[in-house]
Parts: structure tokens; sequence; C-alpha cells
């Protein structure tokens, strides 16, 4: 789809670029000197196809991500930073102010988020929101977790005080589907802990963090977040092979997060926070509420393109209801409507990536060759940002489509009899996020859950596979994620128990009773955080 350029409304028009000119590091935005790189979008502005020119970003090497390394270093301090010991009341009012700050820019960074990576208005706006609930349930969550450590134990005749405390330097990478969410569900619980954070903005969806650099300065103390903009694999290397990383917290792909752990020099030390791709099936049973199926299986496989890692990236029909599922799948995914991401009920947008259509049509092409059919009338329609989603069948183990993550709009559509034949597939399988069923008869669900549960990590009855909400866990099996992220077991994740022992005695007894009268320990303290 191309539109000219008077077509797009005015307040969703790039008027002016976004030139990305500073970096922080050391508590100062530094502006930068040297080469830059140029941000596109693959919205075309005018009528004749054009990537359009957003802006442009610093192409750090190695002297800055060192740089912005050390500051966190610096901050941290061994543990004596001014940031990890403080207060839990007063990391939470940095956070605070920031989430308030942050509330101020929604406009901007909404619009940023439909040119670079493509995401229809409501989900853009859905994105924003989320992340800012996203931070105030963080803060009441860490109050919770703070009133329960407001307490002395006593066993053997020893006193423990035991809270959660810092890891240490975090280095943060977030992906492109999700580049202020997902980032931020990483970065937000890392920093309210008390630890300090190097930070890298995903590749699509880089500009979008400029309108709150400022923010970033003025809410945290002095290299407690640093940004760095540039090649991940330029800056993340370096940072990774120096030791000092306590945390890699990632989202993204495992060969990613395997290349920078090996970089590492004592693995044992680092801990590993980590997001990764999936291959999600649904199991659509013969007696399932088929239209409900069908629905469900169409945004739970196309929403944001299929550009999710919860995304149904594989479906499994019943033999005995197959033809009626393809035909009405194949329809309700033809009724979807494509556009540019403020278009009204754009259900289909342009494709962030630009290889990514060539990409969609050789996983189509070879799906092909091998004996699978487009099934819809419009699948595999293409233009230079976009193709418009295929639904292939029958679909083999041999054809790339079932063996890669797509993450793009093609839906891979198999069939069985044997209920063994997607359980097998499964536990062949190198991932295990999420799965969907869809079905109604108990004797057959019940032991089917059973199974699932322990093949992934979350099971979605007669619903698409989705991440929300934010206080359930979010995690995976095998190569689909390491520890868990939710509201309240991200606080964990980025954390651990520490405490103060002391043997029962006059002495011991008095000194506590001082430092909690005095306040003089910010660690030992029974204050009820309100």
């Amino acid at each position: 789809m191309k539109l000219s350029y008077n077509e797009i409304p005015e307040k969703y028009k790039i008027n002016n670029l976004v030139n990305q000119e500073d970096y922080l590091v050391s508590g100062n935005l530094v502006n930068w000197k040297g080469d830059f790189s140029n941000v596109y979008s693959t919205i075309s502005s005018t009528k004749e196809y054009k990537p359009t020119l957003l802006g442009k970003i610093p192409s750090l090497g190695k002297e800055q991500a060192i740089e912005a390394l050390d500051s966190a270093c610096d901050a941290f301090d061994n543990g004596r930073g001014e940031w990890p010991t403080m207060k839990v009341r007063d990391r939470i009012k940095h956070m605070r102010n920031f989430a308030n700050e942050m509330k101020t820019k929604r406009d901007e960074i909404v619009k940023l988020l439909m040119w670079e990576i493509g995401k229809n208005l409501a989900d853009s706006e859905k994105e924003f929101d989320r992340t800012v609930d996203y931070i105030f349930d963080t803060i009441e969550a860490y109050k919770i977790i703070d009133r329960d450590s407001a307490k002395f134990e006593k066993n053997s005749n020893i006193y423990a005080h035991i809270r959660r405390g810092p890891l240490g330097v975090v280095l943060c990478l977030g992906p492109y589907n999700y580049p202020l969410n997902e980032t931020f569900c990483l970065l937000i619980p890392a920093l309210i802990m008390g630890n300090t954070a190097i930070f890298k903005p995903a590749k699509h969806g880089v500009l979008l963090i400029s309108p709150l650099m400022e923010a970033f300065q003025k809410c945290f103390p002095k290299g407690v977040v640093n940004i760095l903009y540039g090649r991940g694999r330029v800056l993340a290397t370096p940072i990774m092979e120096s030791g000092k990383v306590n945390v890699l917290a990632l989202i993204g792909h495992s060969s990613s997060a395997n290349a920078l752990q090996e970089c590492h020099p004592k693995k044992n030390r680092l801990r590993l926070v980590l997001g990764l791709e999936a291959k999600n099936p649904a199991i659509v049973m013969p007696d399932c509420d088929l239209e409900l199926a069908v629905n469900e299986c169409v945004a739970g496989a196309l929403s944001f393109n299929g550009q999710r890692c919860t995304a149904l990236k594989i479906i499994y029909v019943h033999e005995q209801i197959v033809e009626k599922f393809n035909k009405m799948f194949s329809e309700k995914v033809d009724e979807l409507n494509f556009g540019n991401p403020w278009d009204n009920n754009a259900q289909l947008t342009p494709l962030p990536e630009p290889n990514k259509p060539k990409y969609i049509k050789e996983l189509i092409s070879d799906a092909q060759d091998k004996g699978a059919k487009i099934i819809n009338k419009n699948g595999g329609l293409s233009s230079e940002n976009y193709v418009f989603p295929a639904v292939l069948f029958p679909v083999s183990k041999d054809m790339d489509v079932y063996k890669d993550e797509q993450f793009g709009p093609v839906v891979p559509i198999l069939t069985f009899n044997d209920i063994n034949v997607p359980l097998n597939d499964m536990a062949e399988s190198n991932y295990g996020q999420q799965a969907s069923v869809f079905g109604t008869d108990i004797d057959k669900l019940g032991p089917l859950i059973d199974t699932l549960v322990n093949l992934v990590c979350r099971v979605n009855l007669n619903s698409s596979c989705q991440r929300g909400p934010d206080n359930y866990p979010f995690t995976g099996r095998k190569d689909s994620a390491f520890s868990t992220l939710s509201v309240h077991d991200a606080l964990r994740s980025f954390s651990i128990r520490t405490f103060v022992a002391s043997k029962d005695n006059p002495t011991n007894k008095k000194i506590i009773k001082d430092l909690l009268n005095t306040k003089k320990s910010n660690f030992i303290s029974t204050d009820y955080i309100l």
C-alpha cells in the first residue's frame, strides 16, 4: 500500500527529523562528534515508494562502550554507590518522577512507534500506556517486597534481617517489536532494585527513546542509567568481555544471547534474564467451538503481523474439522485490513525490517516447492514493504516454515488424528514458551493440559497466546527463556536475597535497636512504606 504525503494526517507527519546527537553517560548528555547512522521507516511518504528518513543516531564504538561501562561500575562502586545503598523509599521517588516525566512524552513516542516499527495507532498507544502502568505496578510490587522484609526473624538463637539486594551492573538489550514495553520490563525492575545499567535501544524503535533522554538524565543519579547508540555487537561485545557485567538482560534471539554469554570471561558470575524466540502452537480439537477457535487463531497468528514471540506460529487442526477450519480461517485472514498505522482499523501494517518481505516470500516458495498450497485468496500478495498473510496447507516437517520462527505474516497449518503427533513435535522442538488449546471435552482436555504444562510454561485454554497481564509469570523452557519476567518475578530476577545475622546477646540487641532508632543504616530498617 502506498499513500502520498498529503494523505497522511497532519499530526502524524514527520515534519522535523529526529536527530539524536547525544548519548547518556556519567549523568551527562554527551554530544557526539563522530559518524552517524540514518534511521529510515519502511513506510513511504511519497506516491512512488521510497523509505522515509526519520532521523539519525550516533554510531558509537568500543571506546564509548567502555566509557558507559566504567560509568555504571563507578555508580555501583562495588555496592558502595549512592544508588545501591539508597533507601527504598528514595529509589521509588526517583522512579515515580521518571514515570511522570515519561507521561508528558506520550504523543511523540506513539508517533515514532508507528513510523519506526509500523505498529498501528491503537497498539502503539496501548504499548505506551501499558509501559507507564508497568512502572507504577513495579513500584507497588517493590513496596510489598519491602514491607515483607521489614522485620527480624529468629532461628537457633540467631536473628536475621533478610532483604533483597542488587546484583551490580546490568547490560540491557531490548527487542524491536516492543521496543518500549519489553525493554522497560527489563530496565525498570533492574534499576529500582538498586542495580546500575547500560542500555542500548533496539535497532528498530531506536528514535523513540530520544524524547526520554533528558528524563533519564534528570531523574536518576549520575551513572545509574547509561544509554548507547550503535551496533549491538560492536558495543555489547567489549562490555561483556570486560567481565564486569553482572546481569545480561536481553529479549531477542538465542543466537545473540549465546554469543554474548561466550564473551564473558567468568560465566558463573553472570546472571541471565532472557526472553527468547518461540514457536507457539495451537491445537484445535474436533469438539472445539470452531468460530471461537478461528477468531482466536487469526488474532494470535497475525496481531502485529505475527511479529511477537507469543504469536501462534503453527496450527495443528484435527483432521475431522480441518476442511471447515481452513475455509473459515482463510476467509477471516483475507478480511483483515491493510494500511498505514494511523489508518482507521489498520490490522495489517508495513513490516519494519527492509529484508523481511523477501524472507517471507522465500518461506512461502519453499513450502510450495515441497507440497504446500496457499489456501487464502490474497495470500502472498506483496509490495515493497509487505507480504499479505499466506495461509499454508498442508505443511510438513521438511519445510522451512515448520522449522523457523517466521516472525511475520505466514501461517502454517498441519493436521493430526492422534494427539501424540503435536505433543511429540513440541517435545522435539527447541522451544517451550506457550501453547493454545481449543476444545470442550474435559475428558480429553484434562490429560492434554497435564502434559502441556510440562512442555511449555503457559497453556491458554480456548484463547490465543499472549504475555499479559503483566502480573502473571512470563517465561519459557529450553531456548525460549531464562529467568521469569512479570511485575512480581522481575524484581527477584534482578536481585538476590541478602541479610544481616546477629547472635542473640545484649550487645547485638543494643546495636540493632540503636541502628533502627537512629536510622544510621538504610538496609537495617523496619519502616513500613505506604
